[in-house]
């Protein structure tokens, strides 16, 4: 007789741990800073290697993923391997990003070398041509337009790109902030559920294991009333 209340603290404290347990994630490793890109061939390798280890880091998860479903805390041990995916594939897009930056850097520097390049020698033909003696007196025709500097066309059009990239910044960092908020909330209630499903697994647990016990004590009291 004294046995069930024992076994009724029993499912209780296995209740309460795998509440525990379903609500506390390790954190992954940190993601370290990456090195400075020094090359377009380096960039180009680094691009490369992000693509294959992305392909390793969801091979994993798929793997660990088929693992967790064998185990008695299945929320707590996908919980853990979705944070460990994250963290990995944050270190390859900040590998990822650094990379490109330095890949558009030097297209920037290069494009303003093409543009210095070709008004120095527009400003030499200008030089060139006023410094030649005037053509003899002609009858007066109608002069064409001046055709305008090829750089500044350039310059303007990458002023214009460069203004209409800053008009839209605004709105690319309001729709980044609603996503996030997003992805916060449906986080919540994914937790929120795991939680609700879990309490409802461990009372549907203790009242099994009232109602077995009321039963064994059902049937110890019947031979006794005999």
């Amino acid at each position: 007789m004294t046995s069930h209340p024992a076994l009724r603290a029993l499912f209780a404290a296995a209740a309460a741990l795998a509440l525990g347990a379903c609500s506390t994630v390790e954190p992954g490793p940190a993601v370290v800073a990456v090195d400075p890109t020094t090359s377009v061939a380096q960039a180009d390798e680094r691009l490369a290697a992000v693509a294959r280890e992305r392909a390793a880091i969801e091979a994993r998860f798929a793997e660990r993923e088929a693992e967790c479903y064998e185990k008695f805390f299945v929320n707590h041990c996908l919980d853990e391997a979705k944070e460990r995916r994250r963290v990995a594939l944050a270190a390859q897009r900040n590998i990822e990003i650094e990379a490109e930056r330095f890949k558009r850097r030097l297209k920037v520097e290069e494009r303003d070398r093409e543009i210095a390049a070709a008004e120095a020698e527009y400003r030499a033909e200008e030089a060139r041509l006023a410094a030649e003696p005037p053509p003899p007196p002609r009858e007066t025709t109608a002069l064409p337009p001046p055709k305008p500097s090829p750089a500044a066309s350039r310059i303007a059009r990458r002023n214009a790109k460069a203004k209409e990239e800053a008009a839209r910044a605004p709105e690319e960092a309001a729709k980044a902030a609603a996503n996030a908020a997003a992805f916060e909330e449906r986080k919540r209630k994914s937790e929120q559920k795991q939680r609700e499903v879990a309490q409802r697994v461990a009372e549907r647990e203790a009242k099994a294991a009232a109602r077995k016990a009321e039963e064994e004590k059902a049937k110890t009291a019947a031979p006794a009333n005999k």
